[in-house]
């Protein structure tokens, strides 16, 4: 069967629910694989640096996600036979190409704070219902 390059483009379309780059979406757009490149920025990095650089991730999640960073070909674990044992880990040559649209997600987010913060105060508050009201007014 001859597949035509319009099939092929669809057939890879994230849109679609069998489309392979939903996983790749799924990794890059996780909020730990943000901050776990944006803290690889500047080069290799221990785990336990890691771990002082993005406040608030447990130890289990940072380890699933350089995890799942290094079976994508995005983070390079490197084991150096030491006493004791040091392990590093490091963006990829891949990996190093997500760091402009990352940090771009990441300069937006700061940029759009205020407005973002400002809509979900109104919205949260619109959503209330008046007081004294009854669940039929609602």
């Amino acid at each position: 069967m001859v597949t035509t390059q319009a099939e092929s483009v669809l057939r890879s379309s994230p849109y679609r629910a069998d489309c392979p780059t939903r996983h790749i979406l799924d990794r890059i757009g996780d909020r730990w694989t943000v901050l776990i490149v944006g803290a690889l920025w500047d080069g290799s990095a221990r785990f336990s640096e890691l771990r002082r650089r993005i406040e608030g991730i447990s130890q289990k999640m940072l380890t699933q996600t350089l995890r799942g960073l290094e079976r994508d070909g995005l983070v390079r674990r490197t084991v150096y036979p030491e006493v004791p044992v040091r392990v590093e880990y490091a963006l990829t040559e891949a990996g190093r190409t997500l760091r402009e649209p990352l940090r771009a997600l990441e300069e937006w987010a700061i940029a759009h704070l205020g407005e973002v913060s400002a809509s979900q105060e109104a919205y949260d508050h619109a959503d209330q219902p008046p007081p004294n009201s009854t669940a039929r007014d609602t």
